[in-house]
C-alpha cells in the first residue's frame, strides 16, 4: 500500500487503524555472550570450510530479499541474515515508520526517548523479519558542510557515545542486531572510498572510537567498516584498528561486516579482522566476490588459516543466538528491488505518537524576543517558503530523498525510509491554530514581492528555509553529498530579509541537516528563530506542539553554529591524505581553545520558562581503579510554566592533560513544575575522568585539580566546582587553604 498524499482526515484514520494493528513488543531475555558463544561453536564445529565460508558472504546485490543477504545452509542448518538499511527506519519498505534523523535524536539530550526511537525501530526491523539493522551510525560533524553528519549525533564524543548506547539497547531489546557504523574516521564524503584519514592515537581513542565502546558496553552485534583508508590501510582491512582495537582493546565479541563493496581483498581481510564481505560481490553486480570461493581457495592455499574462518562463522552465529534470532523469529516480508512484490506487513503501529513527541523534544529554540509560544489573540497568520510545504511532485517522488523542493524532514541517501506519510508545516500549523486564524501563504522562493506581500499584514509571519546533505553517489543542486556551502538553500537568506522587511513580528523556522550562516539573525524585525532540524514524518505536527506552547522547548544544538564560515577549522579535503589536524579540538572545544565567539554555542537552547541553577558540590565518593566523583546541583524553574531543563556537565581537567579548555561529561533531562526544585545528580566514573595515555597504551586518570561546570549550553555555564585527585588517595580537597597546601605538595611530584 502506497501513500502518496493524503488529507489531514485521512492521515487521522489511517493512525487509528495502524495504532489498532499492533505488532508484538518482545520482551527478550537475550543471552549473554558467553552463552551464545558455547552454542555458537557447537553449531559451527558440525560445519564445512565452505558452509562457514557462505556464512560469511553475502549472495551479491540485488540478489535477495534485502539490501544484504548471507548465503543459508543445510545439515547444519543456518539462516540467510537479512540486513536492512537506515539508521532511521526500514529502508526500501512501504508500511514503515520514518521518524527523526539521528540528529535530531541526539538534539533531544533525552537518554530515554533515544533509547524508545531505539525499540520502535527494533519491533519495525523484527516486523519485517530483518534480522540486522543497518546503524546506528556514529560518525562526526567534524565539519559541517559533511554530508551524512545527519545520520548521527553531532560534534561530541560523549553526546554520541549517549546516542551510540541507547540506540544499540533499544533495538536490540526486540531481538534485532544493531551495527555501530561507520569504523572508522569516516567523516566526508568527498573521495571516501579513496582517501586515508590520518589521525593521531590519542585522537582516535578520545574522540572517534568513544562512541562504538560506548556501543560495545550495551552489546553490538555487528560493526560496520568503512570505505576509506586509516593512516594508509583500508578500513576493512586494517589489523590495528579490527584486531587490536577493535577485538583487543575494546573487546568486540560480535562481527565485523563491510560497507557495501568496501571489502578489498581477500587474504589481507580476512586475516585482518572482516568477519562479512557485502553485499558479497567485489562491485555491486560484478558477480565475483573476494570471499566465496576465493576464500575456500585461500584457505587451501593456506594463505588464510581456517581457524579465522571458523572465528568468522562463529561471530555471526553468536550474535544470532545472543539475540535469540533461533527461535520465533518472523519470515523476511521485504522485496528491496521489487517492493510492489513484498509481502504486505504493516509496523507502523502508534509509532507516529513517539516521532512527533521526539521531533518537538528535539527542537531547539534558538532566540525568542516573547512571540513564542503564540498568543491566542493572534488572528492572522503569514506562511512563507517552500519548505512549508510538501514537494509538490510527491513525498516520495525523489531518488532515496535525494530533494531540492518542499519541507525537509531528513537528508538523502541510503540512511532514509520512505514517508508513510508527510505533515508539512503548513498543514500542522494551520490545523493547530483552527478555524478562528486567517491564513496567507506565498511558497515561492523566489519571488520576493509575493513574499512580502503576503507576510505584510500578517500578526505573525512564518518564514521557512531549509538546507540539505546526504551522500555522494547522488548528486543535488550541484552538491555530491557534502554541502558545498552553508548558506541556506532555494534563496532562503533573501527570502527571510524579504519578509523580515515586511513584518515586524517575523518567525524564521529552519530545517537542516547541520549549521548555517545567519546573516539577518540581528534583523529587528526578526522576533524568533526556531530549529526543528530533520522531525521525520510528523514534521508539522510536532512543529505546531511547540509554537503553540502545547510542549515548551527543550532540544539542544548538537553542534556549533558560527557566525561565519571561517570560524570554523575544518571543510571537507580534497587531498588524499586527510589530516586531522585539530586533532582534540573538534567543534566547541576548537572555539573555547582559540577564543572565538560563536553564534550559537554547541547545547544551546531556549525554554518559555526560566531555570536557576545553585548548590553545586563536587565528591570523591572513590578512588584508585574506580575513581567516582558525584556532582550535583539544584535547578530551580523560576518562570511561570512548567518545562525541562538540560543541565549540562562539562569538565575540565588538569592543565598537564592537555585536555580542550573543557569537555561534555554529563548531562540529564529533568522536567520541573513552574516555583518547583529538582536535585540533579552527575556520576563521574574513571571512563569520564580518563584520558588515553600514548606511551602506556592504556586510560589513565590524571592527577591533579579538575573542575566540574554546569550550565545550560557549553557557553552558559553556571556554577563550577573544583575537585583534585591524588594518586592512591581517597580524599575530597575543597577550600582555598587546602587546595593551596595540597598543590604545593603536588609540585613536587608533577
Amino acid at each position: 500500500m502506497r501513500i502518496p498524499f493524503l488529507s489531514t482526515v485521512a492521515i487521522t484514520v489511517l493512525l487509528i487503524i495502524y495504532a489498532w494493528i499492533k505488532p508484538t513488543e518482545h520482551k527478550l531475555n537475550l543471552r549473554s555472550w558467553d552463552e551464545a558463544y558455547t552454542m555458537a561453536r557447537a553449531l559451527v564445529d558440525k560445519m564445512s570450510l565452505e558452509q562457514k565460508v557462505n556464512i560469511a558472504t553475502g549472495v551479491g546485490w540485488q540478489k535477495g530479499p534485502c539490501l544484504g543477504n548471507t548465503y543459508a545452509i543445510s545439515n547444519p542448518d543456518f539462516p540467510s541474515l537479512c540486513l536492512q538499511d537506515a539508521p532511521l527506519g526500514v529502508r526500501f519498505a512501504y508500511n514503515v515508520t520514518s521518524g527523526v534523523a539521528g540528529i535530531n535524536a541526539a538534539a533531544s539530550f533525552d537518554r530515554n526517548s533515544i533509547y524508545e526511537r531505539g525499540v520502535y525501530m527494533g519491533q519495525e526491523f523484527r516486523g519485517k523479519g530483518a534480522h540486522i539493522q543497518l546503524g546506528p551510525a556514529m560518525n562526526f560533524m567534524r565539519s559541517p558542510e559533511g554530508g551524512r553528519g545527519w545520520e548521527s549525533g553531532g560534534e561530541d564524543p560523549f553526546l554520541m557515545g549517549v546516542l551510540a548506547e541507547q540506540t544499540v539497547l533499544g533495538i536490540q531489546s526486540q531481538g534485532v542486531i544493531a551495527t555501530a557504523k561507520h569504523y572508522i574516521l569516516n567523516e566526508q564524503e568527498l573521495h571516501r572510498t579513496t582517501e586515508s584519514s590520518e589521525a593521531d592515537e590519542r585522537t582516535l581513542h578520545e574522540i572517534y572510537l568513544w562512541p562504538f565502546a560506548r556501543a560495545i558496553e550495551a552489546g553490538v552485534g555487528s560493526v560496520m567498516c568503512s570505505y576509506n583508508q586509516v593512516n594508509g590501510i583500508f578500513a576493512c582491512e586494517n589489523d590495528y584498528l579490527l584486531n587490536t582495537v577493535l577485538k583487543g582493546e575494546l573487546g568486540f565479541k560480535g562481527f565485523v561486516q563491510s560497507d557495501w563493496s568496501a571489502t578489498m581483498s581477500t587474504v589481507d581481510s580476512a586475516n585482518h579482522g572482516l568477519d562479512m564481505t557485502m553485499p558479497g560481490d567485489i562491485t555491486m553486480g560484478s558477480n565475483d566476490s573476494y570471499f566465496g570461493k576465493n576464500l575456500i581457495d585461500a584457505v587451501r592455499a593456506k594463505k588464510v588459516p581456517e581457524s579465522r574462518v571458523t572465528d568468522m562463522a562463529t561471530r555471526i552465529v553468536a550474535a544470532w543466538y545472543k539475540l535469540g534470532q533461533d527461535k520465533g523469529f518472523p519470515k523476511t516480508a521485504l522485496d528491496s528491488f521489487h517492493l510492489d512484490k513484498a509481502p504486505f506487513v504493516n509496523v507502523q503501529s502508534d509509532h507516529y505518537e513517539l516521532v512527533r513527541t521526539m521531533g518537538a523534544a528535539s527542537i531547539v529554540l534558538l532566540k525568542n524576543s516573547g512571540i513564542l509560544p503564540l498568543n491566542k489573540s493572534i488572528k492572522n497568520v503569514a506562511f512563507v517558503g517552500s519548505d512549508a510545504m510538501v514537494n509538490p511532485d510527491g513525498i516520495n517522488a525523489c531518488v532515496d530523498h535525494a530533494c531540492s523542493k518542499g519541507t525537509l524532514a531528513q537528508g538523502w541517501g541510503s540512511g532514509t525510509a520512505f514517508f508513510p506519510y508527510l505533515v508539512d508545516p503548513l498543514t500542522g500549523l494551520t490545523s493547530a491554530l483552527g478555524n478562528d486564524v486567517k491564513f496567507t501563504k506565498s511558497l515561492d522562493d523566489w519571488n520576493l514581492g509575493a513574499a512580502a506581500a503576503a507576510a505584510r499584514d500578517a500578526d505573525v509571519a512564518f518564514v521557512f528555509s531549509s538546507a540539505n546533505s546526504g551522500e555522494e553517489y547522488i548528486i543535488v543542486d550541484g552538491n555530491v553529498g557534502d554541502r558545498n556551502n552553508l548558506s541556506l538553500w532555494n534563496n532562503g537568506d533573501n527570502l527571510i530579509k524579504a519578509v523580515a522587511d515586511a513584518n515586524k513580528n517575523t518567525v524564521v523556522v529552519i530545517h537542516s541537516v547541520g549549521p548555517v550562516l545567519m546573516p539577518w539573525i540581528d534583523h529587528p524585525n526578526i522576533k524568533a528563530v526556531v530549529w526543528p532540524g530533520l522531525p521525520g514524518q510528523e514534521s508539522g505536527n510536532s512543529l505546531a506542539d511547540v509554537v503553540t506552547g502545547k510542549v515548551n522547548p527543550s532540544g539542544r544544538l548538537p553542534y556549533t553554529i558560527a557566525k561565519k564560515a571561517s570560524d570554523y577549522p575544518i571543510k571537507p579535503d580534497p587531498a588524499h591524505n586527510v589530516v586531522y589536524k585539530e586533532k582534540l579540538l573538534m567543534g566547541y572545544k576548537w572555539f573555547d581553545a582559540n577564543n572565538v565567539t560563536p553564534l550559537f554555542p554547541f547545547g544551546h537552547g531556549l525554554s518559555y520558562t526560566s531555570f536557576t541553577y545553585s548548590g553545586l558540590t563536587a565528591k570523591i565518593v572513590a578512588s584508585g581503579k574506580s575513581t567516582k566523583v558525584s556532582v550535583t546541583v539544584t535547578v530551580k524553574n523560576v518562570g511561570h510554566l512548567d518545562g525541562a531543563e538540560i543541565p549540562q556537565l562539562y569538565l575540565s581537567f588538569p592543565e598537564s592533560s592537555n585536555e580542550p579548555p573543557k569537555l561534555l561529561r554529563g548531562f540529564e533531562k529533568v522536567f520541573i513544575k513552574a516555583g518547583k526544585e529538582e536535585e540533579v545528580k552527575f556520576e563521574l566514573t574513571s571512563t569520564e575522568l580518563s584520558i588515553w595515555d600514548t606511551d602506556s597504551k592504556s586510560w589513565v586518570v590524571p592527577p591533579g585539580k579538575f573542575i566540574a561546570h554546569v550550565g545550560a549550553s557549553s557557553r552558559d555555564i553556571r556554577q563550577s566546582a573544583d575537585f583534585i585527585l591524588l594518586p592512591g588517595v581517597e580524599k575530597y580537597v575543597e577550600g582555598q587553604t587546602l587546595y593551596r597546601l595540597v598543590r604545593l605538595i603536588l609540585s613536587f611530584f608533577l
